[in-house]
C-alpha cells in the first residue's frame, strides 16, 4: 500500500461519481484525469473491448481496441542466453479503431481541446452496459450545437459493437459534416515519447514493438455505407477481419452526399449536407470485429459480412434491449448489495461489471490482468485469474468458470513441451502468455514461479467442488491435475532431517512474491503443490470408482501407472513446510528469516514501488514483500492452519508487506478480518475496492486491475460474510460484518442451487431460490438445512474475534517521519481512531 495516501483524509481520496448507485457519472474534461477515464469508461465483453476515448479521436491517454488473444510475437533477445530461457515475446495487438467520428459544423472541427465546450457529461450505466455521453458546442459562428453519443459492445453477439451519434444544431441551419473513420494505429510514437520522458521500463506496462507495421492489410471490400477490411499481423501471422455498416438518417436524402474515401491506414464514410435548425441527424456505426490463428483473411472478410448481415434487418433498439436483458441476468445472479456509506455500493458495481467485461464472452480464451480496457501487461494471461476471478465465476456463473478452464487445457500439450525444456516430467504452464507459449523473459520472477501450477489446479478443483460438475473431468479436464502433480513429484525430492524425519522438499522456485525470488521450500509453493498432489490422487480414484472405462483409458492415454499416484499421495503427506519454532510463525521459505528487513518506514514514497527504484539484487537480500505470500496461502490452504497461526503469521508478514501489488490488499483484508482486526480489514478492503477508481497504484490508465475487482468480490464473500469451502465438503460461514454497515447480500451457486444469503449484524439468513435438493451449510460450527422452500435463519451473537487496532500496522499504513500517530477516518462520517503507532522492533530477528 502506499503510505502517503493515508496523509489524507478518505474523503479526499475518493473522486465524484455521483450518487447513482448503478452508474458512473463524469462531468466535464479533466485533463489530469483524461488517461485514467479512458480505462474507466471502457467497454468490454471478454472477446472484444475498446477503451473509453471521446470520438473525436484526440485521446489524452492512449487509443486501445483489443480483441482476446489477437498478439504480435517478436525473438527475444537475452543479453546473455541459457538453455531454457524464453525464446519469443508476446504482447497484445491495437485492432483498427472504429470509435473516431468527426463533426465538422460550417467547416470547424468539434475538437475538445481547442473548442468551447459548454458542457459535457458522460455515463457509464451499469446495468444498460452503455457508454453516454452529451455534450454542448459553441461554435466560433455562436451557433450552439448538441452532440449525443451511445456505444455498446454487446454481451450477446461477442463480434458485435455500436456507436451511435446524434448532432443537433439548435440555434440555426448549418454546413454539417461527419466522418466516420477506421484506423489502423499503434500509437508507438506516443508510447516511445513517454518513455523517454519518465527514463523509467515499467515492467507492469505493455512490451512495445519498435516497428510501426504490425497490421499488414490484406483483402478490403466496399459497398455503399458499408467497408469490410482483413489484417494478417506480420510476425504471429494471426489474421483479423473488422467490417463496419453506417445507418444515416439526415432527414431529407436529397439534401446529403456521402462517399467513401480510403489509404493505407484509414477509411474514411463522410455524410456532407445541411443540418436543419432543431432538427437531429443521426448515424449508428455498427462494427464486427473476427479474429483467427489458422484461417485466412477472405474467411475473415466473410465472417464480418455475417456478423453485419445479421443485425442489419433488425429495428436498431433490438440490440439495446439484449444488451440490458444479458445484464439484468447477470447482475441477478452477481450483484453484491450493501447498506453503507455513500459510494461504496457504486464502486461495488464497478468492480463487478468489469468480472463480467472481463470473462462473459472470453468462450475459452483466457482473462488478460488487464481484461480488454488497456495494454498493460501486454495483454497476457497470469495466475491471476484462477486464484482472484475463478472464485467469483464459479460461485455466480459457472459456465464462465469452466470456458476459462478450458483456455488452460488448449494450453496443456504446450505446457508438457516446457516441463521437458526444464528437464521435468508432466507439465509446466507459463508463467505469462498469450498463445500458450512462456513469455517471461525474466526467469527468476517468471518461469521459477511453479506455482501456476497448483494454482490452475486449485481453480479446476474449487469449481468441480462447486458445481459437482464430474462431467467436466470426464470431457479430458482431469489431464490438468494429473500432469500437474507429476511435475511436482519430478521437481521435489526426498532427504532425511536432522530430526530423523524423511520430507518431501521443493528448491529453486518463486512463490507469489515476486521481491523473493529461487528459494528453497517457499510456504506458498509447498503448500499448493501439497493440495494439488492431493486432488489428483483423489479424482485419479474417483475416476477408478465412478467412470472405470474413462479410468481405463487414462492409464493408456497418460501411460499412468497405479504406482505413480501412490507417490503422489506419499510425497503430499511428507511436503516440507516451513516452521519457526523460535519465532512461533511460518517461514516465507527455509532461509527467509535469515535475511535483513527492509525498513519500510524510513523508505520515502517517492522510491515506491520499490521494483522501479532498486535493482532486484538489492531487494532479493530484504525481508520485503510486493504482496503477501504466506497470508495468500491462509485463505487458500485455511484448513491446513490453526487459527493462532493464522494470528501471528498475519502480524509477522503485514508489517513487511509493501503492497506494490494490487493483489495484496485482497488476502490481507480477508485474512484481517478472520483473526480479529475488523478495522484494518476495512481499510485494506476500501483500499482494494477503489485502487482503480482513484488510481491508487498510479498506473490505471494502462488498463483495469481485474484481479483485484475479483477480490473484491472475495473480501465480500470471504471476508466480511467468512465464506469458506471446506475441502468441497460443504459451505462454511463465519461473518464479520463491518462494524457501521447494516446488512450484507449476494446470491452463490452450490451443486446446482442457487442461494440467497443476508447477513446482518445479529443474524445470517439463507434461502433457496432454485433447485430442489436440500444444502447444508455450516455457520460457525453449527449445521443449518436450506430447503427448496422457507428461509433460514441463524443468530449470531457477534461478528468474530476483535483485537483491537492492529499495532503492527503494515508498511502500507506505517507513518512517515513525523507522523502524529492518528489514523485518519476508516469510513466518511464515522470517527478517527486514535492510537499510539509504535516502532515495531526487530532486534529479535
Amino acid at each position: 500500500m502506499n503510505p502517503e495516501l493515508f496523509d489524507i483524509p478518505v474523503e479526499d481520496l475518493h473522486r465524484d461519481f455521483g450518487e447513482d448507485p448503478w452508474r458512473l457519472v463524469v462531468r466535464g474534461i479533466d485533463g489530469s484525469h483524461a488517461a485514467e477515464d479512458e480505462t474507466l469508461f471502457s467497454l468490454a465483453n471478454g472477446y472484444l473491448g475498446l477503451r473509453g476515448n471521446h470520438e473525436e479521436g484526440l485521446p489524452l491517454g492512449s487509443h486501445g481496441t483489443f480483441i482476446n488473444g489477437l498478439h504480435e510475437t517478436w525473438r527475444i533477445r537475452h543479453a546473455e542466453n541459457a538453455y531454457g530461457f524464453a525464446e519469443h515475446g508476446q504482447t497484445i495487438v491495437n485492432a483498427p479503431d472504429v470509435k473516431t467520428i468527426r463533426i465538422y459544423v460550417d467547416d470547424e472541427r468539434l475538437n475538445l481541446e481547442s473548442s468551447e465546450i459548454l458542457d459535457v457529461q458522460r455515463v457509464l450505466d451499469l446495468r444498460a452496459g452503455t457508454l453516454t455521453r452529451t455534450l454542448l458546442w459553441l461554435t466560433p459562428t455562436g451557433k450552439r450545437v448538441r452532440v449525443e453519443t451511445r456505444r455498446m459492445v454487446s454481451f450477446a453477439s461477442r463480434h458485435l459493437a455500436t456507436i451511435e451519434m446524434r448532432v443537433t444544431v439548435l440555434d440555426a441551419d448549418a454546413d454539417l459534416t461527419i466522418s466516420s473513420l477506421i484506423i489502423n494505429r499503434q500509437d508507438l510514437r506516443r508510447v516511445r515519447a513517454e518513455k523517454e520522458a519518465t527514463g523509467i521500463a515499467d515492467p507492469r506496462k505493455s512490451e512495445q514493438l519498435t516497428e510501426e507495421r504490425i497490421l499488414d492489410p490484406g483483402p478490403a471490400r466496399h459497398e455503399g455505407g458499408r467497408s469490410v477490411l482483413s489484417y494478417r499481423v506480420h510476425d504471429s501471422g494471426m489474421t483479423m477481419g473488422v467490417g463496419v455498416d453506417h445507418d444515416f438518417d439526415g432527414g431529407d436524402a436529397s439534401e446529403w452526399q456521402t462517399r467513401v474515401e480510403t489509404s493505407s491506414d484509414r477509411v474514411r464514410h463522410l455524410f456532407q449536407g445541411t443540418a436543419r435548425q432543431g432538427r437531429t441527424v443521426r448515424l449508428v456505426k455498427t462494427a464486427a470485429y473476427h479474429s483467427s490463428a489458422t484461417a485466412g483473411p477472405e474467411e475473415l472478410l466473410d465472417r464480418c459480412v455475417h456478423t453485419l448481415a445479421k443485425v442489419a434487418p433488425e429495428p436498431p433498439e433490438l440490440r439495446w434491449q439484449r444488451q440490458r436483458e444479458f445484464l439484468d441476468a447477470f447482475w441477478d445472479r452477481s450483484d453484491v448489495q450493501v447498506e453503507a456509506e455513500p459510494g461504496v455500493q457504486q464502486a461495488i458495481r464497478w468492480n463487478l461489471f468489469q468480472l463480467a467485461q472481463a470473462a462473459a464472452r472470453a468462450d475459452g480464451r483466457g482473462i488478460p490482468a488487464k481484461g480488454l480496457t488497456g495494454s498493460g501487461y501486454s495483454g497476457h494471461y497470469f495466475w491471476d485469474s484462477e486464484i482472484y476471478v475463478l472464485p467469483f465465476l464459479s460461485y455466480t456463473t459457472p459456465l464462465w468458470a469452466r470456458n476459462a478452464l478450458r483456455s488452460r487445457e488448449r494450453m496443456l500439450d504446450q505446457a508438457r513441451r516446457r516441463a521437458v525444456t526444464l528437464n521435468e516430467d508432466g507439465a509446466l504452464f507459463p508463467w505469462r502468455t498469450i498463445n500458450g507459449e512462456e513469455a517471461s523473459a525474466y526467469y527468476a520472477a517468471g518461469t521459477a514461479a511453479y506455482h501456476i501450477n497448483a494454482d490452475i489446479t486449485y481453480a479446476l478443483a474449487r469449481y468441480v467442488f462447486a458445481t459437482g460438475d464430474f462431467e467436466y473431468l470426464l470431457s479430458g479436464a482431469c489431464d490438468i491435475p494429473i500432469e500437474t502433480a507429476r511435475l511436482w513429484r519430478s521437481l521435489g525430492f526426498w532427504r532425511t532431517g536432522r530430526d530423523g524425519v524423511r520430507r518431501f522438499h521443493i528448491h529453486g522456485v518463486t512463490g507469489p512474491d515476486e521481491y523473493t525470488t529461487v528459494v528453497n521450500d517457499n510456504l506458498f509453493t509447498n503448500v499448493m503443490a501439497r493440495f494439488n498432489l492431493r486432488v489428483a490422487v483423489h479424482m485419479v480414484r474417483r475416476l477408478e470408482r465412478e467412470a472405470p472405462e474413462v479410468y481405463a483409458g487414462l492409464l493408456d492415454r497418460l501411460r499412468l501407472d497405479p504406482d505413480e499416484v501412490l507417490a503422489w499421495e506419499e510425497a503430499a503427506d511428507a511436503m516440507s513446510v516451513p516452521y519457526s519454532e523460535e519465532m512461533g510463525i511460518h517461514p516465507q521459505d527455509a532461509h527467509f528469516l535469515d535475511r535483513e528487513v527492509w525498513d519500510l518506514a524510513a523508505t520515502p514514497p517517492e522510491q515506491k514501488p520499490l521494483l522501479l527504484h532498486f535493482h532486484p539484487l538489492v531487494i532479493y537480500r530484504f525481508q520485503v514483500l510486493k504482496q503477501a505470500d504466506v497470508v495468500l496461502a491462509l485463505l487458500l490452504a485455511g484448513d491446513d492452519f490453526t487459527r493462532d497461526e493464522k494470528l501471528r503469521d498475519f502480524e509477522y508478514y503485514d508489517a513487511l508487506t509493501t503492497g506494490d501489488s494490487t493483489l495484496s490488499a485482497v488476502v490481507q483484508s480477508i485474512i484481517a478480518a478472520e483473526v480479529g482486526y475488523p478495522e484494518l480489514a476495512y481499510r485494506y478492503f476500501e483500499h482494494a475496492l477503489r485502487v482503480d477508481l482513484d488510481d491508487l497504484h498510479r498506473n490505471s490508465a494502462d488498463g483495469v486491475h481485474i484481479a483485484s475487482t475479483g477480490g473484491v468480490w472475495m473480501m465480500l464473500v470471504q471476508g466480511f460474510a467468512g465464506l469458506r469451502d471446506s475441502a468441497g465438503r460443504q459451505l462454511a460461514f463465519d461473518p464479520r460484518l463491518p462494524v457501521h454497515w447494516d446488512s450484507l447480500r449476494f446470491k452463490l451457486v452450490w451443486r446446482g442451487c442457487r442461494i440467497a444469503v443476508e447477513l446482518r449484524r445479529d443474524r445470517i439468513a439463507f434461502e433457496m431460490i432454485e433447485g430442489e435438493t436440500p444444502v447444508v451449510v455450516s455457520v460457525r460450527g453449527e449445521q443449518v438445512e436450506i430447503g427448496p422452500r422457507g428461509r433460514r435463519e441463524v443468530a449470531l451473537a457477534d461478528q468474530g474475534p476483535d483485537l483491537g487496532p492492529f499495532r503492527g500496522l503494515s508498511a502500507g499504513m506505517l507513518p512517515r517521519e513525523g507522523d502524529t500517530g492518528v489514523l485518519p477516518p476508516l469510513y466518511p462520517d464515522v470517527p478517527a481512531v486514535t492510537t499510539e503507532i509504535p516502532t515495531r522492533d526487530y532486534s529479535e530477528l
